[in-house]
């Protein structure tokens, strides 16, 4: 166990908090990750209420630990936050102005509130918008990522700032990660590509696949993937064979899904993570991964992966 300042606040055994990764976290993975100790999240954003209320009862069903539902600001439904307020342990929020009447509305509703940053100015404005926690998401984050800097420069500052519990975003995937930014004074970590390939998670097989054979130098930032996308212009952590892939195909849409009886097409360089259902170049579409993805080597539960991080980061700081 390595009990922190979030780990008490939340409710949990392990300082880990399971990053928003949109439809790659299904509630099977999100439980298993709560059920391990750790904070388990599951994504709310661009479905309907009924949609998000049904992953919502699955959750529950699967545990009974704390879990968080992330909320991206562009996305903001609230009849979701209405809904899921009252269930949750924390309304996770990303990617806006951080903004006391959100804060207030999940405080009301029970539940705490987290947001994820990119600046030292955008955690302080978090604190004083009242969250419970904030996150600070380091360049070498996977999916959308926020600011400029690198974690350690911007762990630094902020917890210069703030005096909420800070939990360390950005290629975080091992244990000895862990023991680093928690040595550093973070209060945790939020990991999102180390659980691309756990056997819980709602990924492609072709993308688990991909994550599990690249190196953390196969992670670059790029500003494609920019096709419908609500939170563009952004920069985004991806594997560079997705963009090579990407540029080299010559059709106008890379894959396809069946839901709900309805056909999707995605386009090139849309922004869509693939999960399982998806048909066509599965390579050529949006493969998010931060530079922790060269500690992703096998596909594992997920109570596995935790449970194994801990360890080894449990050992080197007793060691220190």
């Amino acid at each position: 166990m390595l009990e922190t300042a979030f780990t008490r606040l939340v409710g949990c055994n392990v300082p880990i908090q399971l990053a928003g990764m949109g439809s790659i976290l299904s509630p099977e993975l999100a439980a298993a990750v709560s059920n391990a100790g750790a904070l388990g999240q599951i994504t709310f954003a661009g479905i309907e209420v009924d949609d998000a209320r049904r992953r919502l009862d699955r959750l529950s069903q699967l545990t009974s630990k704390p879990f968080g539902v992330n909320v991206l600001i562009p996305y903001l439904d609230m009849g979701i936050l209405e809904m899921a307020a009252p269930r949750a342990r924390v309304i996770d929020f990303f990617w806006g102005d951080p903004d006391p009447e959100l804060v207030s509305f999940v405080h009301d509703a029970g539940a705490l509130a987290s947001w994820q940053v990119g600046s030292t100015a955008e955690a302080m404005a978090a604190e004083q918008a009242g969250c419970d926690f904030i996150i600070a998401q380091g360049f070498e984050a996977g999916g959308h990522i926020r600011g400029t800097l690198g974690l350690l420069p911007l762990l630094s500052s902020v917890l210069d700032e703030v005096s909420v519990p800070v939990l360390a975003a950005g290629g975080i995937g091992n244990g000895r990660s862990i023991a680093g930014v928690l040595a550093a004074g973070a209060a945790g970590v939020r990991m999102g590509t180390r659980f691309i390939a756990a056997e819980e998670s709602n990924a492609h097989p072709d993308y688990v696949k991909a994550v599990i054979a690249a190196r953390a130098e196969d992670s670059v930032r790029t500003n494609r993937f920019h096709v419908e996308c609500p939170l563009c212009p952004s920069t985004h952590g991806v594997l560079r064979q997705a963009i090579e892939a990407a540029e080299a195909f010559e059709g106008e849409y890379v894959a396809e899904i069946e839901l709900g009886g309805e056909r999707t097409r995605i386009a090139r360089f849309r922004g869509v993570p693939p999960f399982k259902g998806f048909h066509g170049h599965i390579e050529a579409m949006a493969c998010y991964a931060g530079q922790s993805v060269g500690d992703v080597k096998k596909v594992q539960p997920a109570a596995e992966i935790v449970a194994e991080m801990v360890d080894e980061a449990d050992k080197l700081l007793n060691r220190a």
